[in-house]
Order: C-alpha cells, then structure tokens, then sequence
C-alpha cells in the first residue's frame, strides 16, 4: 500500500498544483474584468467629463448651424442685390425713354418756332420798305442775335406790364 499511497499523493499533488494554477489563471481573470467593470463604472460616474463631451458635441453643432446660417444669407443677399440691380435698370430704362421724350417733343416745339419765325421774316421781308428788308434779312441770316434781342424787349415789356399792375392795386 506504500506504493499506492506515495502514487496516489503524487497525483494529488499535481492536482492540487493545477488546481491552485487553474485557480490563480481564474483569479487574474476576475482581476481583469472588475478592472474592466471599475473603469466602465468610472467613465459613467465621471459627469465632469460627459458634460464636457455634450458641450463639445453641442458646440460643433452650433458652428456647423451657424456656417449653415451665414450661407444662407449669404445666398439671399445675392438674391436681394440682384432684384435690386433689375429694378434700377427698369428705373434707369424709363428714366431715359422719358429723357427721349421729352428731348424729342423740345425739338419739334423748337423747329415748329423756328419755322413760324421764319415765315414771319419772310413775310415782314416782302411788305417791309427797303431799308426795313434789309435789316429783316440780315436778321434771317444771323437769327441768334434777333432772337436775343427779342427776348430782351419782351422782358421791357413784361416789366412795364408788371409795374403798372402794381402800380395799380397800391393807387
């Protein structure tokens, strides 16, 4: 029984020895995962750090909204600008057509005097004495000066027509 009893206490010596090796790998296995389930604790516990995370997450939001925001507005600036530009052009475009008009209706009224002034002078020229058809000719030839002249006389008279109705309602 000696050989059996040293056999068997021999195997249970190296059961025992892989027993407590088992038990150890076991032990640093339970370490490893309560240090894992310790930090995952900690990273939740740690409210200094999420908050800091949010406001990070929230801030980058808030820039991407705001780059969003200037671009659109941006866009609708253009927009505005280019409705502007169009109405002034309209604006510009009546502005000048109104400008031809008017331009226009002064040349004709322009021709239209010159034309009665000259048949005036014509007139005046055939039924005038000689020395009268002369000046009227003369006039003819170098309006300007006979229509200055003409301006300054009916400007004398406009002046005496005023004085005397002055001249009047004091009395």
């Amino acid at each position: 029984m000696t050989d059996r009893t040293a056999g068997d206490m021999h195997g249970s010596a190296a059961k025992a020895a892989d027993g407590a090796e088992e038990l150890r790998d076991q032990i640093e296995r339970t370490r490893g995962e309560l240090g894992d389930t310790v930090a995952e604790l900690m990273e939740k516990a740690d409210l200094k750090g999420r908050a800091m995370a949010r406001a990070a997450d929230l801030k980058d939001k808030a820039g991407a909204m705001t780059v969003q925001l200037r671009s659109s507005a941006a866009q609708a600036g253009h927009v505005m600008q280019d409705k502007a530009t169009r109405a002034g052009h309209v604006v510009q475009d009546r502005a000048t057509k109104a400008g031809h008009t008017v331009q226009d209706r002064a040349t004709r009224a322009g021709h239209t005097v010159q034309d009665r002034a000259t048949e005036a002078g014509r007139a005046a020229e055939h039924g005038a004495p000689r020395p009268l058809g002369t000046v009227v000719r003369a006039g003819l030839r170098h309006p300007r000066p006979v229509l200055v002249a003409g301006a300054a006389v009916g400007a004398l008279v406009a002046a005496s027509v005023l004085r005397r109705r002055r001249g009047g309602r004091r009395r």
